[in-house]
């Protein structure tokens, strides 16, 4: 069986829903894109999960795209090698096509709902729905709140000092780590790591484990380490290394995780990580700040400290929440689907991308 790999595309945020979907598969480079349109219940998950297992099952590498509110339904499957990429396009993170019936193509399991059944829980639907978009709005809103929080901490910690100390630090790791590799600088690609969910913060713990043996366990709770990874990223890239650079989920303006799979190298933040990890080497950028900083503001850090994480549970519960709504959304609709129609649109697209692999 080939390596499973696990990325979220998509984030909880303290901006909303933020979305790394159209960065994945540039529509001009991809071999094909199926972009799977349906409502809840539907069999968009399943089919996917169908194919990847598929593919799998020919010796490809397939990277799987779970959902960032619920970690246990898909948003997608990614062949990088064949260029082929299958992803449900509907909101919040909708995509349409831009080289359609070239390189994209839309796959409508809405056509195998019966409609006229479901008009009889018409108003009960609507309400559900509503229901479940106002759970996302008031999560966004807690982690915005929580994003304060860390932000506020940040500006107390990161002196010009503890810039330089971080600089220096990747200097070292740059200089150990990345040696040179060919004159062609590595490619740098973007996932989320981890994401907020409906059972909290989630991290995809096996992708690391299979791409990154040797792991840099990063203590950093107020997230200072940004600057450090960027100068990593930089690094490494230049010196002819491919990179994944993994932004927080509750900020995807910084970086959070950092990815150098050539390397078996990883730097990833504690905070995320399940406890008992095992770590190649430690660095304490919660013990950077210059200590007459740190005694100070203990008493303002610790609460800071402490509101994010109320924060954090009131975002969770509101997903979790959206969730029960969902599940509720999607009894009501699975009595009214075709089921044996679905099943003959996925074994149809199962056979079109094995068509298209690579001989």
């Amino acid at each position: 069986m080939a390596e499973q790999l696990q990325y979220f595309l998509g984030a909880n945020s303290a901006q909303g829903f933020f979305s790394l979907y159209e960065t994945l598969l540039p529509p001009g480079q991809a071999e094909r894109i199926f972009l799977i349109k349906g409502g809840a219940g539907c069999g968009k998950s399943t089919l996917m999960r169908t194919v990847g297992h598929a593919l799998e099952a020919q010796g490809r590498t397939i990277e799987y795209i779970p959902c960032s509110g619920d970690p246990d339904s898909l948003d997608g499957v990614y062949d990088a090698g064949a260029g082929l990429l299958l992803v449900d396009a509907t909101a919040p993170h909708a995509m349409d096509a831009r080289y359609g019936g070239i390189t994209e193509r839309y796959v409508d399991l809405s056509v195998c709902y019966d409609m006229d059944a479901m008009k009889r829980q018409r108003e009960k639907l609507l309400s559900l729905s509503d229901a479940y978009r106002a759970c996302y709005e008031r999560a966004w809103r807690w982690l915005a709140s929580e994003a304060g929080m860390y932000g506020d901490g940040r500006a107390m910690l990161l002196t010009e000092e503890t810039r330089r100390k971080m600089a220096r630090r990747a200097r070292g790791i740059l200089n150990r780590e990345c040696r040179r590799r060919g004159r062609e600088p590595g490619q740098v690609s973007c996932r989320f790591l981890s994401a907020v969910t409906c059972r909290g913060e989630v991290i995809c713990i096996g992708t690391v484990r299979v791409l990154c043996p040797r792991l840099y366990g990063m203590e950093d709770i107020f997230g200072l380490s940004d600057s450090f990874l960027r100068q990593l990223r930089d690094g490494a890239a230049a010196a002819g290394h491919d990179v994944i650079c993994c932004p927080s989920p509750l900020e995807p303006e910084r970086l959070e995780h950092l990815l150098l799979p050539g390397l078996g190298l990883g730097f990833v933040n504690q905070r995320a990580l399940p406890e008992g990890e095992s770590f190649y080497r430690r660095i304490r950028f919660d013990a950077m700040p210059e200590a007459e900083t740190l005694r100070t503001r203990r008493r303002c850090l610790r609460f800071l400290r402490r509101s994010a994480a109320l924060l954090r549970e009131n975002a969770v519960e509101e997903l979790r929440e959206a969730k029960a709504l969902h599940d509720e959304l999607e009894a009501c609709f699975n009595p009214h689907v075709d089921f044996d129609r679905v099943g003959q649109i996925t074994a149809a697209v199962e056979r079109e991308v094995l068509s298209l692999l690579p001989d």
